[in-house]
Order: C-alpha cells, then sequence, then structure tokens
C-alpha cells in the first residue's frame, strides 16, 4: 500500500522526519520502518501491451529517482515503467545506520512485490546496477531481467590472495573510523554537498556536457539538504560489502543487459566486460559514448538499447512469468 511520511524517525529516534514532497508523479511506500519514495508512470502502456514486463529503475550513489526523469519520459509509452529511492537516498528515509547490499536488496524485493505485482525488469546505474544484479540472483521469482549501467562490485579473482600488511590494515581501520566519526564526516558532507563540487563532479564524468544542467545539480543537491543525511552519509560507507558478482552470476538465470559507458573515468569498462562475459553466459553487452551515468549522459541510445532488448530478449520467455505474484 502507499503510506504517507511517519510522525517520527524509522531509526528509532524520537526527532521528528520533515515531509518532503514526492516528485511528479511519486507516491511514499511504508517498508520495514522506513519511508520509501518511488515514481510511477506508463499504466496506460501497461494496459495496451500486458505481456510486456514492468520496468524498475535503480539509481546510483548520490543520485535518486529524479535521475530516471527523462529515461521515465520516453519509455512511459511502451511500458509501465517504475523508479525507487533505496533507503538512505532521495527523498526515502536516510537512517544514521543499517547500511547493507542485503537491505537493498529486500527493499527492491518487497517492492516488486507488493506495490509493482508482478515480475519486473530491473535496471541500476553504479551502485543501483549491483543491487540490480544481487535482487536477480537471489529473488529469481520477482526478476525476469536485470540491466547494468556501468555497474560497481567485486569480483573474487579480483581479490589479492596475500593476507594485507597488519601496519597498513590497523592504519586503514583508524582513518576510517577518525574520518567517519560523527564531525570529521560532517566536515566533509559539507564540502561534498556544495552546489559547485556536484557539478564538477558530474562534468568529470559526463561526456556530454550539456546534460549536465542546473535541474541536474539541483537534483543531487536537495537530498543533502535533508537532516537526516549527514548521519546517513556517514554510516553509508560503513556499509558491509556484499557477495562478489562472479558469486552472484553462478546463482542468476535470468537474461543480462550490459551498457557501458566508455569514457566512465572510474572504471575500465572493457576489463569490466570480459569479466562479465567469462562468468555468465546470458548476456548482451553494449558500449557507448558516454561517462559513469549513460542512462543520463545518453538518454536516447540507452532507453533505445533497453527496449530493443526487453522486447528481443525478455519478452521471449514464457508467458508464464507474466502472471501476477502472490
Amino acid at each position: 500500500m502507499v503510506a504517507t511520511a511517519p510522525a517520527s524517525s524509522p531509526a528509532g529516534s524520537d526527532m521528528p522526519v520533515p515531509v518532503i514532497s514526492a516528485a511528479h508523479n511519486g507516491a511514499y511506500w511504508g517498508w520495514a520502518g522506513y519511508r520509501v519514495h518511488y515514481v510511477h508512470a506508463g499504466e496506460t502502456a501497461k494496459a495496451q501491451y500486458p505481456e510486456r514486463p514492468p520496468l524498475l529503475f535503480i539509481h546510483g550513489f548520490g543520485a535518486s529517482t529524479d535521475h530516471w526523469r527523462k529515461n521515465i519520459a520516453e519509455l512511459q509509452s511502451n511500458f509501465e515503467v517504475y523508479a525507487l529511492d533505496l533507503i538512505g537516498f532521495g527523498r526515502s528515509s536516510k537512517p544514521s545506520s543499517g547500511y547493507s547490499p542485503q537491505l537493498w536488496r529486500d527493499q527492491i524485493d518487497t517492492f516488486i512485490k507488493e506495490i509493482v505485482g508482478r515480475p519486473a525488469v530491473v535496471a541500476g546505474n553504479s551502485i543501483g546496477g549491483y543491487s540490480s544484479l544481487y535482487t536477480g540472483a537471489t529473488c529469481s521469482a520477482d526478476v525476469v531481467g536485470v540491466c547494468m549501467l556501468n555497474g560497481v562490485g567485486s569480483f573474487s579473482e579480483q581479490q589479492v590472495d596475500t593476507d594485507p600488511n597488519p601496519f597498513k590494515k590497523a592504519i586503514g581501520e583508524l582513518v576510517k573510523t577518525v574520518v567517519l566519526s560523527p564531525f570529521p564526516s560532517w566536515v566533509i558532507f559539507q564540502f561534498v554537498r556544495k552546489k559547485s563540487y556536484i557539478r564538477k563532479t558530474l562534468e568529470q564524468v559526463y561526456v556530454n556536457k550539456g546534460e549536465v544542467t542546473e535541474q541536474l545539480v539541483e537534483d543531487v543537491y536537495r537530498p543533502a539538504t535533508d537532516p537526516e543525511a549527514p548521519a546517513a552519509f556517514a554510516a553509508l560507507f560503513k556499509a558491509e560489502r556484499g557477495e562478489y558478482v562472479d558469486t552472484l552470476l553462478s546463482q542468476m538465470t535470468c537474461p543480462l543487459l550490459l551498457i557501458w559507458g566508455d569514457e566512465d573515468p572510474w572504471m575500465d569498462t572493457y576489463s569490466r566486460g570480459e569479466l562479465f562475459q567469462k562468468h555468465y553466459d546470458s548476456i548482451e553487452e553494449h558500449h557507448i559514448n558516454a561517462g559513469h551515468c549513460p542512462h543520463d549522459d545518453a538518454p536516447a541510445e540507452v532507453d533505445g538499447l533497453l527496449k530493443d532488448w526487453v522486447l528481443s530478449t525478455v519478452v521471449g520467455q514464457s508467458a508464464s512469468q507474466w502472471v501476477p505474484l502472490a
């Protein structure tokens, strides 16, 4: 069901939580004591094309449902479309602890069961790509396809076999503890949430600089002004690591679409693509001229690739996939 924002913090605090207005076509859903924001569009397409699965978009770190605005506007004429704010981001609750890949996987899977109501294609960018993969691999009854757009996540073969130097490990833990303590992390957060810093970062990871608009900067900046945001920022960096990507791929059975923005300064997309190909057979892969957020950097190209893949690969599966979830 759709729920209004609770009067008190879902993290157990007695401090009041401000009610943040939903985005256009947005609503709130109450889950596990949290206030979860999502966007929904494409009801006409659902009625017109009942054989097509719904699409569920999952944002990356620091982003929100707003980051999928262009894609929703384009794809809603062909699919029922949802976008979800993960706990800790966007207009959803931002608790001061408890973050993990399992939390987001459970959030996505329960959302599909309770709100979407039928198996979906889950598409995510960056950490949202990893969350999409995690859900597709471990909740196979609810996910009929996964799309990763510059998805992150480690492979087991990338890890160093030898034990790290004990001194370096201790120093690393100390730095992590100090930097992410309340006051230092608050100071860091005040810097990184500045609009000038947000714009500079976006311009570094976008190829099409014209897509870095005032609206985009504002969309990233707005959630950072929430009273809960500084504590959530520190807690997010302490989140436990999830399963290795190859472990998840060994459990997955649905088709996987990889879309890489090749100008991503944070990853070698071809090397990562080779690792995916090594560990999974049912893959379609595309490399395009875009940065870390290809869906917003080159939206028309990504929308076309996603649409074609869903219609040619995912819809071709058994019709039994589309029955409503119990």
